[in-house]
């Protein structure tokens, strides 16, 4: 597989209502024909849409409906759909949100036949349902990778941005937080971004020193770089400043170690480094510093075996500081294929 994935903010639809969740329908079917969906397969993202999100609204008033559109060779939509619990209690002192093991299995075998990727994830602050959708006739791997991207205040710059490219199973990860916010903290990330899709599969050191060299002018960030190779079993990482990247399993965690510093601006000589996996398992999580530092899966039962696009969404609904634009980047880097 070759494909690019570049970064985008997660869109976000609340739906309260009938009239809501029409409109959520009509943004679905638009982003299944952005995607090169014919209309059969345009209604059935559609009507999956329409039975996920009346079913949540019976049962507790508000589901938030997350989108985003997989491009490239993926040629797919993403549908995540978020049900807050604490959201409900404050209509309603008196509702308790117990999840059944077998609710998992109830909406697994009622959307299953709808999507080609379906996974579910409950606990007490609520539950998370992911689908992913190809046309029909497309015979697509799914990439098992996740993001959560979002703005602060939902301002249209995001100062974070994100980038993976995937050649045969090899993948090159780039985050890029800009300093602050808004469209000067944009136009910096964006500038590393370019310089990093010139030549993703660079040496990492290069690599920074492309970002770098294309950020100077601008107000400058943070960033990080992680590569895989499968013949290496290595993950190999370079980053400047705050970003918080760490290979993740489910009896470990290991932070790759970033150095100080502003890209654009100053920062010491840096050297890669070679992190082996300790199990085939282990997940790359990365995110920038608009998520809580302080979190893990032992808080989340059973997460860690999701989905990475459940996985990102959780921590993200879970950790966000709301005071930053916030991207969480989660990937199981040894099922590329």
């Amino acid at each position: 597989m070759n494909v690019n994935l570049h970064s985008s903010v997660t869109m976000v639809l609340p739906v309260e209502d009938i009239i809501q969740a029409g409109n959520a329908q009509r943004r679905v079917r638009g982003l299944a024909e952005k995607a090169g969906f014919d209309a059969l397969d345009s209604e059935r993202v559609a009507r999956a849409t329409s039975e996920l999100t009346s079913h949540m609204l019976t049962l507790h008033g508000h589901v938030e409906i997350h989108l985003r559109h997989l491009p490239g060779e993926l040629s797919g939509v993403e549908i995540i759909a978020i049900l807050r619990s604490e959201e409900r209690k404050q209509r309603d002192p008196f509702f308790d949100f117990s999840p059944a093991p077998a609710a998992h299995d109830v909406w697994l075998d009622h959307l299953q036949p709808l999507a080609q990727v379906v996974d579910v994830h409950s606990d007490h602050r609520g539950m998370v349902v992911m689908m992913r959708f190809h046309p029909r006739t497309a015979e697509v791997d799914d990439v098992r990778f996740g993001v959560a991207q979002h703005s602060l205040r939902d301002d249209p710059a995001c100062g974070d941005v994100w980038e993976i490219a995937i050649h045969g199973r090899e993948v090159s990860i780039l985050m890029i937080d800009g300093l602050g916010h808004g469209p000067e903290a944009e136009a910096a990330a964006m500038a590393g971004a370019k310089a990093f899709n010139r030549g993703p599969f660079a040496l990492p050191v290069t690599l920074l020193e492309n970002i770098d060299h294309e950020m100077r002018g601008t107000r400058g960030g943070v960033a990080a770089l992680a590569q895989f190779t499968p013949a290496r079993d290595k993950v190999r990482f370079i980053g400047i400043g705050d970003i918080s990247a760490g290979l993740i399993g489910a009896e470990s965690r290991r932070g790759l170690v970033s150095y100080p510093g502003i890209v654009g601006h100053r920062y010491r000589t840096a050297s890669s480094a070679d992190y082996p996996r300790s199990s085939a398992e282990e997940l790359l999580v990365m995110h920038t510093d608009g998520l809580k530092s302080r979190w893990s899966f032992q808080d989340h039962p059973g997460l860690i075996y999701r989905h990475p696009a459940i996985i990102a969404t959780v921590l993200c609904r879970d950790y966000n500081r709301g005071t930053d634009d916030v991207t969480v980047l989660v990937m199981a880097l040894g099922d590329v294929q």
